[in-house]
């Protein structure tokens, strides 16, 4: 593979990349006007377990790409919300699927998509408890 070649791949692979991208500015943009800095303190007190759960809510009933997640997270931490409400915001966006829910209960069955979403949130609280945990005690 050429130097050229390599060029025209990322080209190719940065436009498909592209429209998600721009969609996460357009909806970045949205939520700096709809969502205040007191409304982001009004829902995130502090507490580590009721943040923790609240960032999981949040991040289940989004959808979209997981880089749209990390930006997302990004502006939060900028607010002032705490770590374990972000970390369980992303783990929970990327392995609870709410909004997907009628869709995989139609091809894996009700009863297994319950159970794993279910099992998914569980451990989004506890995965971000111990990474945040974690990183806390090494820095």
């Amino acid at each position: 593979m050429t130097f050229i070649d390599s060029f025209l791949r990322t080209l190719r692979t940065f436009g498909a990349a592209l429209p998600a991208v721009l969609g996460v500015i357009l909806l970045l943009g949205l939520f700096r006007v709809f969502v205040t800095t007191e409304l982001i303190s009004a829902v995130f007190s502090g507490e580590v377990f009721r943040d923790t759960v609240i960032g999981a809510l949040f991040g289940s009933i989004s959808a979209g790409n997981a880089i749209a997640s990390y930006i997302i997270g990004g502006e939060l931490l900028k607010e002032g919300v705490s770590l374990f409400a972000i970390a369980a915001f992303i783990v929970a966006w990327v392995t609870v699927g709410v909004v997907q829910f009628p869709a995989e209960a139609a091809i894996l069955g009700r009863r297994f998509a319950a159970a794993r979403n279910i099992l998914a949130f569980l451990l989004a609280l506890v995965v971000s408890i111990a990474t945040v945990t974690t990183v806390e005690v090494i820095l």
